[in-house]
């Protein structure tokens, strides 16, 4: 079956027909009960509820079986035990149906014996070229107008919207139906997928991206099946189609990871990786469903902003110094309200009314008064996005204030959000602005975030350099021979730095002058060779930590001294590593001054290689100022990872020190990439450091380490 056929057959799941529910059920409380009374409640196509006694369930005729049903069946809900469902299935592959939804557990969530039974039926759908969503899922909603499909046991069908939400958990999509009904936000298409036998997330989006009626795209994700064609597709739904996507990836941490696995049998990756992958597919990740709906009211009703200008409109002090200390947090700058502007406010306004940024309309404020500020307000030029804020006091008029709004901010054709603050007092007000697609935020700060998430996205979708980077002056056949050789007959094999170096200069990275001793006299004519100062390092797979052990010596200058440095790391080596097996010292040139950063590599099994950057040294364990990567990478990439560690100020010129040369730690990050892309036999690189020099003199290997494995 096609891409494209396929995608069609997942479009009439959506829109189907008709409807037929394999477990169909009198019994009131039962799934296969609140199945068909959902459907017949909203559904406008035919229902064929399937149940072996036949007669009728809820007014509607029931048949023993998907085959005794007349005509066509488009779209098939299962809800019988597991081991009875590889016969519906079959059943459907002579029906012709074209789609299935299977809400019955007792797949791999289950162990072993449930896996297998998952992978038999992951196997008997796609040789039938039958799309199915499931199983162990809540079941899949389709609100809009004239098909009004609820095929799920939810209890409810949710309002129609340009929002669209697809889950890995269906026990958490009720609580977001309820959650999205509180706060009047609809929804486009909502999917629980479960555990994803045959359709993934990754299709789903595929198919999402085409959607008219999708705007917006929400998920909520324990794991990430493809990892590249995730990237690919979604990048291309920001990027091409111009849809955010938000997505609560769980299991950060290692407790959570553990929780995911016997959640839904999944394998949880690293969360690192999960970070790289979703930062370059241009996919939003949030931490709660509070914050993921935050932005998707934002997204789903206000144009994305030009720039990152906050006007406040307030009719109370506090939460107006709240919204300023939030907007500083999340990288908005209060606007600079022109001279005209505070003019035509003053005029307006009681005198006693803060024409500066936040302005103060007064707690007296009717709905007249915020009327005439927002509107001459985000009229400014120097003013790219707002937010007002309102306290009820006894003369506040809420309900009209919440009527008059959502007109006044449409024709500003800026993105404004507010926060009435409270809950009774504010009740109609708030209904009113969300009915007129405004979003309100119970407290400014959630707002403002809202609102820098947007300035992020935009800055994010002006994202240019989105190529891989292709190199044409790498030996990759003289680097597969290097490793080929050191490998042998082994499985794997640790390099020292020494060994590293031949590999590394296969693509070009930046290395110092250098040479390996095996004696005293020997490391005497290195060093007279070399002709500056140098630094004395062991090679040995025994020492991790060189510096402690005191393995390393720097600024050895002249023969003689390189003949009693030699003596001295292998005594020092011996007190702190007794026994360790020595293969040589290596010398090698002393770089010039700079800062010290760590380039790494760690191959992950599903998603290949992860890239690390960050700074350097002994302290990077401590700190842990580092940020990843998938490779391979774009241009952008390696500069957007160099550019987001909290100490990137250290290599920008910090208090007035030289600037570092970035371009040329940003061009080894991307041949690193490279080289790691090229030899799948790399399975763990650490250059730490790389000291970065100042901007135009490049920077240097100082350290490094491979780890081989056969693939």
């Amino acid at each position: 079956m096609s891409a494209q056929d396929r995608l069609a057959k997942i479009n009439s799941m959506f829109y189907p027909k008709s409807v037929a529910v394999i477990g169909a059920s009198a019994r009131p409380g039962s799934v296969g009960n609140d199945l068909i009374k959902n459907l017949v409640k909203d559904y406008s196509g035919k229902i064929f509820p399937v149940n072996p006694k036949g007669g009728e369930i809820l007014g509607v005729q029931a048949y023993p079986s998907l085959l005794d049903v007349p005509g066509d069946v488009d779209l098939v809900v299962v809800s019988v035990p597991a081991k009875a469902v590889p016969d519906v299935v079959e059943q459907c592959k002579t029906k012709k149906v074209q789609g299935i939804v299977i809400i019955s557990a007792g797949f791999k969530e289950m162990g072993h014996e449930g896996l297998e039974r998952e992978r038999s039926l992951t196997q008997q759908v796609q040789e039938a070229g039958i799309p199915l969503i499931g199983p162990n899922c809540l079941g899949i909603i389709n609100p809009e107008k004239g098909i009004a499909l609820n095929a799920s046991f939810a209890s409810k069908i949710s309002l129609e919207g340009s929002l669209a939400f697809i889950s890995q958990s269906g026990a958490l999509c009720t609580s977001v139906l309820d959650f999205a009904e509180a706060r009047q936000m609809g929804f486009s298409k909502f999917v629980s997928f479960g555990n994803k036998a045959d359709v993934k997330e990754v299709d789903l989006l595929e198919y999402l991206a085409e959607d008219p009626k999708t705007k917006v795209i929400a998920m909520y994700l324990e794991d990430i099946s493809d990892g590249k064609r995730f990237i690919k597709i979604a990048s291309d739904i920001l990027w091409k189609k111009g849809k955010p996507i938000l997505c609560l990836k769980s299991g950060r941490s290692a407790e959570g990871a553990k929780a995911v696995s016997s959640h839904t049998g999944s394998l949880a990756g690293s969360d690192r990786v999960y970070d790289a992958l979703l930062t370059q597919s241009g996919v939003q990740r949030v931490n709660t469903i509070a914050e993921l709906f935050d932005r998707a009211a934002l997204y789903t009703t206000q144009p994305l902003p030009k720039g990152r200008r906050l006007a406040i409109i307030t009719n109370a002090g506090g939460p107006g110094i709240m919204a300023t200390d939030a907007a500083v947090n999340a990288g908005l700058k209060l606007a600079q309200i022109s001279d005209e502007t505070k003019a035509a406010l003053k005029a307006a306004m009681p005198e006693a009314a803060s024409l500066r940024n936040p302005v103060d309309v007064l707690g007296d404020a009717k709905h007249d008064r915020y009327e005439i500020a927002v509107k001459t307000i985000m009229n400014d030029p120097n003013v790219d996005m707002g937010m007002v804020i309102l306290t009820p006091q006894s003369m506040t008029d809420s309900d009209k204030i919440g009527e008059i709004l959502p007109p006044v901010i449409a024709e500003c054709g800026k993105p404004v959000v507010c926060a009435f603050m409270g809950v009774a007092d504010v009740k109609d007000g708030v209904s009113a602005l969300l009915a007129g697609g405004v979003p309100n935020y119970s407290f400014p700060e959630d707002g403002i975030k809202a609102l820098g998430a947007a300035a992020d996205l935009v800055d994010f979708e002006g994202l240019g350099n989105r190529e891989y980077v292709a190199l044409t002056d790498c030996d990759k056949a003289k680097a597969d021979k290097i490793i080929n050789d050191f490998l042998g007959n082994e499985n794997e094999k640790y390099l020292t730095q020494a060994d590293c170096r031949e590999l590394f200069a296969c693509y070009k990275l930046p290395l110092l002058k250098s040479g390996v001793a095996t004696s005293a006299d020997e490391a005497a004519k290195i060093v007279e060779n070399i002709g500056s100062k140098v630094v004395m390092k062991v090679m040995s797979a025994d020492v991790k930590h060189k510096f402690d052990a005191g393995g390393v010596l720097l600024n050895i200058d002249g023969p003689a001294a390189a003949k009693d440095a030699y003596a001295k790391i292998f005594e020092n080596v011996e007190k702190a590593v007794p026994g360790a097996k020595i293969d040589g010292i290596l010398i090698e040139q002393m770089a010039e001054k700079g800062v010290e950063v760590i380039l790494g590599c760690n191959r992950d099994g599903s998603f290949g290689p992860l890239m690390m950057f960050g700074l350097g040294g002994t302290l990077v364990e401590l700190l842990k100022d580092v940020s990843f990567r998938l490779a391979p990478m774009w241009k952008s990439s390696a500069d957007r990872m160099i550019r987001e560690i909290k100490t990137f100020k250290v290599l920008d010129g910090y208090r007035g020190a030289a600037k570092c040369d970035i371009a040329a730690v940003q061009e080894t990050l991307l041949r690193l990439s490279t080289m790691v892309c090229n030899h799948p036999e790399i399975a763990e690189c650490d250059i730490n450091p790389l000291i970065v020099h100042a901007e135009g003199k490049g920077c240097s290997v100082a350290d490094s380490r491979v780890m081989l494995k056969r693939k």
